[in-house]
């Protein structure tokens, strides 16, 4: 059975994911609220209600609200999600929180599925949000569940992707293929990689909601395995560029301090003894649920479409990729140490 919702509180909103699952519940005819302290994009939305606050101590306007779901996009720590949904608790019928696969306590083999064990919380307790990203997450999934049991949904997305990704970490393949030339690709094109394009894990989100679902639920993508290979086609496609790719082995890239994920991005290297097996993820669950996935090629084309529309500035200095001067470098070493061993 599927019940849309009347009231939907949105903590945050305005950034990345949260506008996009402002517009499906609007979608649904639903009245939005959102709380936050104003700062990200205080632009958006003029015409909803809008409650200021602060998730480190003041969650005074959320006092006596009703809401049919509360949507937490913006918990880091358990503290502020065992405070929002303590307080919403008696006044809200559905919270969900948006956490990671980072979450797992190991993901350096493949299949990782709802039923693996989570990172505990660290010992001693920090808030470090770079060395405890994935504990923190799981200890904000506790706080949830904890607060609203059996009406807590949890979501778990690997890398979110599509236009308006502040991250540039998917957004580095479509802008490089299109610029052509030769190109420095990791490994092997059959290297496995998961994303999933905001658009859809926000249609999954509410849909789930909608249908009355609780629980924990790996939500990446695409539905069907994908590779680096088939994301670089996808570029090439949408693009209508062919650039000439060379697929660098694992140990050639490391010989260069070529990091994955942040250099060369999306991809991480399947034998990694950490983070292996986060392009193999174990979606099944959300699949069964409804999860879609849109082609490759639309995320592609709308990422760029973006990318390119904003100014130079930003665009001259991405916050991922490998570095123009650094591919030039690695392609020459590449290619040197061909004509050697051809000699």
């Amino acid at each position: 059975m599927v019940t849309p919702p009347k009231r939907v509180l949105i903590l945050g909103g305005t950034g990345f994911l949260g506008p996009k699952l402002v517009e499906q519940c609007l979608a649904m005819n639903a009245e939005v609220t959102l709380f936050n302290r104003g700062r990200t994009n205080p632009h958006l939305f003029p015409e909803l209600e809008k409650l200021r606050g602060d998730r480190n101590g003041d969650l005074a306007a959320l006092k006596g609200r009703r809401f049919d779901w509360v949507l937490d996009t913006s918990g880091y720590f358990p503290r502020q999600v065992e405070a929002s949904a303590g307080l919403l608790a008696d006044g809200a019928e559905r919270y969900l929180y948006v956490s990671s696969i980072s979450a797992y306590a190991e993901l350096n083999e493949p299949g990782a599925s709802e039923t693996w064990p989570t990172l505990p919380m660290p010992d001693p307790y920090s808030e470090e949000l770079a060395l405890h990203y994935g504990a923190l997450k799981a200890g904000c999934e506790r706080a949830a569940e904890a607060a609203m049991p059996s009406r807590a949904l949890v979501v778990r997305p690997g890398l979110i992707v599509g236009p308006g990704d502040p991250t540039d970490r998917f957004t580095y393949w479509p802008a490089r293929v299109a610029r052509g030339g030769d190109i420095v690709a990791p490994n092997d094109p059959g290297d496995p990689v998961q994303f999933i394009d905001v658009r859809d894990l926000a249609a999954f989100m509410t849909s789930a909601l909608a249908q009355g679902r609780a629980g924990i639920y790996n939500v990446t993508g695409p539905t069907e395995r994908t590779t680096i290979g088939a994301l670089l086609d996808a570029c090439k496609s949408a693009t209508g560029v062919d650039p000439n790719v060379h697929w660098v082995p694992t140990a050639s890239l490391a010989e260069h301090d070529v990091a994955p994920w942040m250099e060369l991005t999306v991809w991480v290297p399947t034998d990694d003894e950490e983070f292996g097996g986060m392009g193999q993820v174990d979606i099944a669950k959300a699949k069964e649920a409804g999860l879609t996935t849109r082609p490759i090629e639309e995320t592609v084309r709308d990422t760029l479409a973006w990318w390119e529309s904003l100014p130079s500035q930003r665009r001259e200095r991405p916050r991922a990729g490998l570095a123009a001067d650094k591919e030039q470098a690695v392609l020459a070493a590449v290619s040197a140490a061909s004509s050697r061993t051809a000699a």
